[in-house]
């Protein structure tokens, strides 16, 4: 995981590197995904959310499409 200031400066970096730029999460949605992915973790029936709540935890901050879907597979092309 990278930390950038603005989306100019990831599209900078990409360039700079001939790598295609990946889908940005604000540091906001970044802190809701922790504390909803790991709120359970320290009690003793935790468990990794399934397919389907991890696409409603995405979609619930905003991260929508393929690369969000834990069942697509958007990087074979």
């Amino acid at each position: 995981m990278l930390f950038f200031r603005s989306e100019e400066l990831i599209r900078a970096w990409c360039q700079a590197r001939a790598v295609p730029p990946r889908p940005v999460v604000r540091m906001d949605q970044l802190w809701h995904l922790a504390v909803t992915w790991y709120g359970t973790r320290l009690e003793p029936v935790s468990r990794r959310p399934a397919a389907a709540e991890m696409r409603q935890i995405f979609e619930s901050i905003g991260l929508r499409g393929d690369f969000w879907d834990p069942q697509a597979d958007s990087f074979r092309q």
